[in-house]
C-alpha cells in the first residue's frame, strides 16, 4: 500500500493517539528539553515497505503546534511536501520497525533509565528478575528472568542501527541506549505504552535494589 492509499482517519487516528500519548508523558517529564520521539505505524506493512507519523525534530513536547509530527516511509524520508525533520533517530524507529512489525514505538530519557544502563554497560544488558511488572511483556514464568540489552550510543545514528539489530531479544520489547534512553514497541499505542510503563518501573526498582544491595555490603 503506498501513502496516498491509507485511509485519511487512519492518519488521523495515528496522529491524534500520539497526541495524546505526548501530553501524558510531558506531564510525567519524560521529555526533558526537547529529547524522546514517538511514532505510530499506519497502513499494510511488509518489511520493505511500511509508513509511520512521528514526533519532529527539536519540538517542545509540552505544547501543540501544527509541526508537532510528520509521516514518513520505510527509509524515513518524508511522505508528504514538508519543512519539518523527523527525529533524528527515526532511522532506529524504521529498524525496530523492520525487525518487528509493531504498531508502535515509544522512547524517552529518564534519571533511572540512564543511571541503570551506565551501571550495567559492561555487562551489556540490565538484569531484572522476579519482579511482578515483567508480566507486562507477556512472560509468565515463575519468578521470571530478563535481559534488557545495553547497546552504545553514537553521535551518527547510522552506526546505532546495526547495533540494534545485533542485540534485538524478540522476547523483550525494547532496548536501551546507553545513557540516553530506552525505546519501547508494541503492536499499538495501547501496548507500547504499558511497555514503556513497565521498563520504567523496572528501571527505578532496579536503581533502588542496586542501592540496598551496596548499603548492606557496606555495613
Amino acid at each position: 500500500m503506498d501513502f496516498l492509499s491509507i485511509p485519511t482517519e487512519d492518519k488521523q487516528r495515528a496522529l491524534t493517539e500520539l497526541r495524546e500519548i505526548k501530553d501524558l508523558f510531558a506531564a510525567r517529564n519524560w521529555f526533558p528539553g526537547t529529547s524522546g520521539n514517538l511514532s505510530i505505524r499506519v497502513g499494510d506493512y511488509e518489511p520493505d515497505s511500511f509508513h509511520f507519523a512521528i514526533t519532529a525534530s527539536g519540538k517542545d513536547k509540552s505544547v501543540h503546534t501544527p509541526e508537532d509530527f510528520l509521516f514518513v516511509d520505510q527509509d524515513g524520508k518524508p511522505c508528504e511536501t514538508t519543512r519539518l525533520k523527523p527525529s533524528a533517530e527515526t532511522l532506529i524507529h524504521c529498524e525496530l520497525y523492520r525487525l518487528t512489525g509493531c504498531g508502535a514505538i515509544f522512547h524517552t530519557h529518564t534519571v533511572f533509565n540512564n543511571v541503570v544502563s551506565e551501571w550495567f554497560w559492561e555487562r551489556g544488558s540490565i538484569p531484572v528478575e522476579g519482579v511482578e511488572l515483567i508480566k507486562a511483556f507477556n512472560i509468565w514464568d515463575e519468578e521470571a528472568h530478563i535481559d534488557i540489552p545495553v547497546i552504545p550510543n553514537y553521535a551518527d545514528i547510522p552506526k546505532i542501527v546495526p547495533e540494534v539489530t545485533k542485540r534485538f531479544d524478540p522476547r523483550v520489547p525494547g532496548i536501551m541506549l546507553r545513557k540516553h534512553g530506552i525505546y519501547a514497541w508494541g503492536a499499538n499505542a495501547f501496548e507500547a505504552k504499558r511497555h514503556l510503563e513497565a521498563f520504567e518501573f523496572l528501571f527505578e526498582y532496579v536503581y533502588r535494589w542496586e542501592l540496598l544491595k551496596q548499603s548492606k555490603a557496606s555495613i
